[in-house]
């Protein structure tokens, strides 16, 4: 069983940063694709970013500018880091990854955005 250990959330004032990490338990070159999603009680799960295998990234306008997510092949790990934090980003982040066609999801950190 694939499983992906978020860590990185936390509380923190609005205007500041946070750096998400994502271990998987199998080699991040193997996934497909990785990704960060988020959810706020009583809302749909929404997509922050994704990075593939090749390469290619896309981030949801909601955060474009303010992060960046990249994948550590050497140190396996993916990681989202968010700047200029707001309010609104508060939320359960996710991590995702398809493995052999296959989808993955850690268990979730909380990031609290709040003076």
């Amino acid at each position: 069983q694939v499983q992906l250990v978020e860590s990185g959330g936390g509380l923190v004032q609005p205007g500041g940063s946070l750096r998400l990490s994502c271990a998987p338990s199998e080699s991040i070159s193997r996934f497909a694709v990785m990704g960060w999603y988020r959810q706020v009680p009583g809302q749909q799960r929404e997509l922050v970013a994704i990075i593939q295998s090749g390469g290619n990234i896309r981030y949801a306008d909601s955060v474009k500018g303010r992060s960046t997510i990249s994948r550590d092949n050497v140190a396996n790990t993916m990681y989202l880091q968010l700047d200029s934090l707001k309010s609104e980003d508060t939320a359960v982040y996710y991590c995702h990854g398809v493995y052999f066609l296959r989808n993955y999801w850690g268990q979730g950190t909380q990031v609290t955005v709040s003076s």
